[in-house]
């Protein structure tokens, strides 16, 4: 198995200065890289307390600076709320910062709040995404774009400057079977996630990416497949127990705009009464201490996820994140390699 480190930036404690808490993320970024993870990860969102990164290629170039080699990826740039001729720009002189390093996740969007606040209805999001997509793509080979569409109507353009990449990686955010499935068969590499969901739906979802590469017959064998999921790997039960009280009020948070239109106050969203149970959240995330997380991990390598993102930033300090990190890397991270060796 390989495993990626996700830099959330979740920031429940407005208090705590923003900037300290880039720099935790920049100091997680190097002891990921230092301990042997296989790429960093950076979401976007906006107006609110939770994965704050209103432009994810910015993060990627400082932590960049402050690394060696290691890849990052976006996770994901949505692309509905953007002037893609902007974007691939920005994302061409990212790739120059970073001297070839940046990969492209991209997706539809998911938070209704983010939406509604750039004046773009959710209901056109799909559509959008796809015009987005194409474009974006026909623009990155450098060549000179025209384009004319519901949303985009320009004479043809040249992004400068040209990226250090001959083919920059585009990973496409999905969730469902199909979503999955019609992707990869597309030849993308995927990002998804089970959000809280159980082995259920990371089975469905793992399920997905097999049967498109099964069905491709090796023409898609190089593909990746890229499940995020919380991950903390516990001193012991009593901070076991603490991290996992602490998931359940990101949780709290996360279905207020994912699941409704969302109360945001100054920037903080507003936890919400879920239907799960804290024991709920326990059972379908990694928290746990080392025996349980390397029982827990079994399931994933049984169903082929080759590719782990995790999350430790739902709510621990910048030092148990660190402490959690070092503990997976020493005596978890070891015994999926030797699977992976073999």
């Amino acid at each position: 198995m390989r495993f990626s480190f996700y830099l959330p930036c979740y920031w429940p404690d407005l208090g705590y200065p923003a900037q300290e808490m880039y720099r935790d993320a920049v100091e997680e970024g190097q002891l990921a890289e230092d301990l042997g993870f296989d790429t960093l990860c950076i979401p976007e969102h906006h107006f609110i307390n939770y994965l704050t990164h209103p432009q994810p290629l910015l993060t990627a170039v400082k932590v960049a600076a402050a690394t060696r080699a290691i890849k990052i990826i976006t996770s994901v740039l949505v692309l509905p709320i953007y002037d893609i001729r902007r974007l691939a720009g920005e994302i061409c002189q990212t790739d120059c910062l970073t001297d070839g390093r940046i990969e492209i996740g991209v997706g539809r969007g998911a938070f209704a709040y983010e939406f509604n606040r750039f004046n773009v209805p959710p209901e056109e999001s799909r559509a959008r995404f796809d015009d987005s997509l194409a474009l974006l793509e026909a623009l990155l080979t450098g060549k000179e774009t025209g384009w004319k569409s519901e949303w985009y109507d320009f004479e043809p353009v040249a992004i400068t400057p040209h990226p250090v990449q001959k083919s920059i990686p585009i990973w496409i955010a999905a969730l469902s079977y199909p979503a999955i499935y019609h992707s990869a068969k597309r030849g993308y590499h995927i990002q998804t996630t089970p959000l809280r969901g159980g082995m259920e739906t990371v089975k469905t979802q793992a399920t997905a990416f097999n049967d498109a590469v099964r069905d491709a017959e090796g023409t898609l064998d190089h593909l990746k497949f890229s499940m995020l999921r919380m991950l903390y790997v516990a001193r012991d039960q009593a901070d076991a127990d603490e991290k996992v009280a602490m998931a359940y009020e990101n949780h709290r948070r996360f279905c207020n705009v994912y699941d409704t239109p969302g109360t945001v106050k100054d920037g903080a969203i507003v936890p919400i009464d879920v239907e799960e149970s804290i024991d709920d959240v326990r059972d379908a995330l990694l928290i746990g201490t080392v025996p349980e997380i390397i029982d827990k991990l079994g399931a994933y390598n049984d169903l082929r996820v080759m590719d782990l993102l995790l999350n430790m930033g739902f709510g621990a300090s910048h030092e148990d994140v660190m402490g959690s990190m070092e503990r997976f890397a020493r005596d978890v991270m070891p015994h999926y390699q030797k699977t992976r060796a073999a």
